[in-house]
């Protein structure tokens, strides 16, 4: 076997599942997938660990299965993180410029200007993502260095996220043995994997879907300008389904994916579904129409938060890219109709994209923040704005020291 190119990790450690993809970079610089592995998750809740012995063990199984498919050892990964503690917050920062041009140390120190507020405590920083600057009069910027001015203004989107709860992931990945790269927000990764760049231009909405939460993330001319996390998924959709037919959770799942619609006028009222009861001694006949009202009335309800957020944000009137829907519930029946209605904007499914070998794997809405987090590692230089001089184990090192100082 010939030498390998470098092996790049994403583990996306979900409500529903914990995915590790192993992709190998190629000289010719794209990535190729040689390793998945996938285990059911159960020590998550809403994005959030609530258990860390039964987290640690399904990452070690999907990490395990990944290793044995691709022949090799994964030591570091990127790792993706999601849940309600996650805000969003646009700031701006100004400074005048040193020597008439803008220097790399004039960009960084307007960024850090930017960034230099206030925070709750037990709250940090995860991601500075730069959305354009501007000198003196000129705006729409992306990148300043080297202009000519006297007046450098950066506007900035800042994500937190509570300490506790990305210490938690980061101890879980390294019970299972794995060092971290970086951690990602979900909705930033999936973007990488879904969004092309004309949509990103012009304007879009991302919404990944997954098991606790809605990950949903706004661009406009090129950047990302709203992010937000809404506290449903399609565990809620189950457990309606559950609630509603009387029916255990693991049926509940099946008969959604197996029989759900997410527009009831489109089922015919004669179409029958065997429901179990719980215990499994009995089952029941249930128009499959009942069903699809239970999953319309939880959907409907979450593009209408959607809705609101993206509105409240004043960025509605420019998205000319439409919604694009990722994330495993996406993948039901009807959804992007409902959308659609709802949102008032074309919709289209997102699969993800940018890496090839073993595609067939991951093609599926449900897989694209591990691909995603793969791909990062090539385009965080357009996305994030990282200190310069810092290897890996510094800059989390560094991140970690700050943590621990503002928790003792």
């Amino acid at each position: 076997m010939g030498a390998r190119g470098r092996i790049i990790v994403g583990l996306d450690i979900g409500t529903t599942k914990i995915c590790c993809l192993i992709t190998e970079r190629k000289e010719t610089g794209g990535l190729e997938v040689i390793g998945f592995g996938q285990s059911e998750s159960r020590g998550l809740r809403r994005g959030l660990v609530v258990n860390m012995e039964q987290t640690v063990e399904a990452i070690g199984r999907a990490v395990e299965d990944a290793e044995r498919m691709a022949g090799v050892r994964v030591d570091e990964v990127y790792t993706g993180i999601a849940g309600g503690h996650i805000q969003g917050i646009s700031t701006n920062g100004v400074i005048a410029i040193k020597g008439g041009e803008v220097t790399p140390a004039d960009k960084k120190r307007v960024v850090d200007q930017a960034k230099d507020f206030a925070k709750p405590v037990g709250v940090e920083i995860i991601h500075v993502l730069p959305q354009e600057f501007a000198v003196d009069d000129i705006t729409g910027i992306v990148d300043p260095v080297g202009m000519t001015g006297s007046r450098l203004e950066a506007k900035v989107h800042i994500v937190t996220g509570s300490v506790a709860a990305v210490s938690n992931i980061t101890k879980c990945a390294q019970k299972a043995g794995l060092g971290l790269h970086d951690i990602v927000l979900q909705q930033i990764a999936s973007a990488v994997a879904i969004l092309t760049p004309d949509e990103r231009q012009l304007g879009v909405i991302l919404m990944d879907i997954g098991g606790g939460t809605t990950d949903i993330a706004v661009y406009n001319e090129g950047s990302i300008r709203h992010t937000s996390v809404l506290p449903l998924g399609g565990d809620h959709v189950t457990n309606d389904i559950a609630v509603g037919l009387r029916t255990p959770i693991a049926e509940a799942e099946r008969l959604k994916i197996k029989y759900g619609y997410a527009l009831a006028s489109k089922v015919s009222p004669d179409e029958q579904i065997e429901v179990p009861s719980i215990g499994g001694d009995n089952t029941s006949t249930v128009p499959r129409r009942i069903l699809s009202e239970i999953i319309e009335s939880r959907m409907e309800e979450l593009f209408k938060l959607a809705y609101s957020e993206v509105r409240n944000s004043g960025l509605s009137e420019k998205m000319a890219g439409g919604l694009v829907l990722t994330g495993g519930a996406s993948c039901l029946d009807g959804v992007a109709l409902l959308a659609e209605g709802i949102m008032h904007l074309p919709v289209r499914i997102g699969v993800p994209r940018g890496v090839k070998g073993l595609m067939e794997l991951v093609n599926n809405p449900a897989y694209a923040t591990a691909v995603g987090l793969c791909l990062y590692d090539a385009d965080k230089p357009g996305l994030t704005y990282r200190s310069p001089g810092m290897n890996t184990f510094e800059k989390l090192l560094e991140r970690m020291l700050r943590w621990f100082k503002e928790v003792f």
